[in-house]
């Protein structure tokens, strides 16, 4: 078991992503942890985090909360901060950095920021572990659809932050750096479907970009399943790559709103955004393998790729959002199934209250 008896690093392990992994991580599914830290610099999402645990008391929860009492540490930090990072990698077995600048927009407009969050940080942490021969056995980098082809800057840094741990493997054999590499997270704080129930919440309208823009979409357990099936298989250099469904904005919005009396307004495209999301490269399809329901993109380095590996290509072409997206119902089903319809976020929701 991967987790069992190991120090279980998280960065940024208070946002969306990061929680979710710290609670999977607790329930010893991958084995009993001896610690997991969580690593922010916001003390107050901390503490809310804190004190969801010492709350539990729902039996189902009991492994959960057994092991905050032992187990689960909070740190206060930056990855941008190089004494920070050394401060904590220095203990850690397993490092996970869902620690990023993600907003579109936001990037756009504060590019240097996410420089120093997205890439300097992942810097840190390869050289925190290098100067100081941290004895880390894995690093796995959180990335994005973004980082493939990438438009803005959001996705320029996570390509940048991907290749910074592809390119570690060569200077320290001795850790294994990979990546996962995912779209939308379907319920993640600052996505489209908190927005859209916001929107619905208040009577409208719901605000869609472009009707015809496409997402790849996933659940917060299935981004953690795909950072935990790279643990267990991912090779040194390898991004894996969930097979995730896709669909349209406008019947996402449609799903949501159901029989509603809730206009929608067309806004326009934001800046920095696509109109289609790319999870693989028609270039990296030429070294992309299948690993059960995953993807892995093989490194491009020579060094990392062995001449008698000689896994078949998983796919001919570019993995893009736009292939093969759900129908309306389709849209409906999977985020039904995720629990994520406004009747499932609050009961109080319904066409009277609304009007």
């Amino acid at each position: 078991m991967i987790f069992n008896g190991k120090t279980i690093l998280v960065t940024g392990g208070t946002g969306s992503m990061g929680k979710t992994l710290v609670r999977r991580a607790l329930t010893g599914e991958l084995g009993t942890p001896k610690k997991v830290i969580v690593f922010s610099r916001d003390e107050a999402k901390q503490h809310e985090m804190r004190m969801s645990y010492l709350h539990k008391l729902v039996a189902t929860d009991e492994v959960i909360y057994r092991n905050f009492m032992n187990v689960l540490e909070f740190r206060i930090g930056d990855v941008r901060n190089y004494a920070d990072v050394c401060s904590v990698v220095r203990h850690a077995d397993i490092v996970i950095n869902a620690a990023a600048l993600k907003q579109v927009p936001a990037c756009e407009y504060f590019p240097t920021q996410a420089v120093l969050t997205n890439c300097m940080g992942a810097s840190n942490i390869v050289r925190a572990i290098g100067e100081n021969d941290y004895p880390v056995d894995t690093v796995v980098a959180i990335s994005t659809d973004k980082a493939c082809k990438p438009i803005n800057v959001m996705g320029m840094t996570k390509a940048i932050q991907e290749r910074i741990f592809i390119t570690a493997n060569i200077l320290n054999s001795r850790t294994r750096f990979i990546g996962v590499r995912y779209g939308n997270v379907l319920s993640s704080r600052g996505s489209v479907i908190p927005l859209f129930h916001d929107q619905i919440r208040n009577g409208g309208p719901v605000t869609v970009t472009v009707p015809e823009m496409t997402r790849f979409l996933l659940s917060l357990e299935q981004a953690v399943d795909t950072v935990f099936a790279a643990l267990r298989g991912a090779k040194a250099g390898e991004l894996y790559v969930p097979d995730a469904p896709s669909a349209t904005v406008i019947n996402v919005a449609k799903a949501l709103i159901g029989d509603l009396d809730i206009n929608i307004e067309v806004t326009g495209i934001r800046p920095g955004e696509k109109m289609h999301e790319i999870m693989v490269s028609e270039e990296e399809a030429n070294r992309c393998v299948r690993r059960g329901k995953y993807f892995a993109i093989k490194s491009m380095l020579p060094e990392l790729n062995h001449s008698d590996d000689k896994e078949p290509s998983a796919i001919t072409s570019e993995f893009s959002s736009a292939n093969h997206p759900l129908d309306l119902e389709g849209t409906k089903h999977l985020l039904k199934i995720n629990r994520l319809m406004v009747d499932d976020i609050d009961p109080l929701v319904n066409g009277e209250l609304l009007r």
